[in-house]
Formats: C-alpha cells, sequence, structure tokens
C-alpha cells in the first residue's frame, strides 16, 4: 500500500469525513471535507516537478493540508515539503507523497488540518 492509500485510509477513521473528486479535468484528485460544512482539510493531487522546482520530468504525489503559519514558515525548509499548490500560500502546505516525510508525520499534519478546518 503506497503513503496516498495510507492517507486515505487514516482519513476515513477520522469523524464525519467525506472524500470525493470535485475536479472532472483531474478524476484522481481527492478532497477530504467535513461531512457537517463541507470544508477541506486536505486535497490529494498529483503536480509536474518543474511546477515544484523539482529537476527532471514525471509527477509528484502531493497532500494539501492547511496549517499554522509559522509551521509552515518552518516545515517549507524541509526536504517535501513546497509552497501550497492552488492554495492559500499563508495558510496551506503541499507535502510530498514519495517517501521524503514520514507517513506518521503525514497523518499527524493531515489531523492538524482536520482540526484547524473543523467547525
Amino acid at each position: 500500500m503506497d503513503l496516498t492509500d495510507k492517507l486515505i485510509n487514516f482519513a476515513t477513521t477520522l469523524e464525519g469525513v467525506q472524500m470525493d473528486h470535485p475536479f472532472g479535468k483531474f478524476p484522481d484528485y481527492i478532497v477530504f471535507r467535513h461531512q457537517s460544512t463541507g470544508k477541506w482539510f486536505g486535497l490529494i493531487v498529483s503536480v509536474e516537478k518543474d511546477k515544484l522546482g523539482i529537476e527532471g520530468e514525471g509527477q509528484v504525489p502531493l497532500v494539501n493540508v492547511k496549517a499554522d503559519p509559522e509551521i509552515i514558515s518552518i516545515l517549507k525548509k524541509s526536504k517535501g515539503y513546497y509552497p501550497a499548490y492552488h492554495m492559500n500560500k499563508n495558510h496551506w502546505i503541499s507535502v510530498a507523497l514519495n517517501g521524503a516525510v514520514a507517513e506518521k508525520q503525514l497523518f499527524y499534519l493531515l489531523k492538524e488540518s482536520y482540526d484547524l478546518t473543523n467547525g
């Protein structure tokens, strides 16, 4: 099971989570939202490496999560973290799902995003 699948499985353990594919042009993109409010707390996408400033060809699977701006400024200095792809870069961050970031850290960040957007 890859990190994307593990993250999806983890998200289903959180209370009141709805997952959907709202982008017809990108059917593999997955949005995690609070069922009660419709607010997003995560977005799984695949982005071309050059859009992230990474050399080489191909795509990188990412999850966008909401986080405290101070935490974002620290995380962006580490491998596997990027300015949020197509989201507010002050409040969201993109995290690689390619093994650059530990599974436990991914789960923590998704849960934090869930908590920040709940309500």
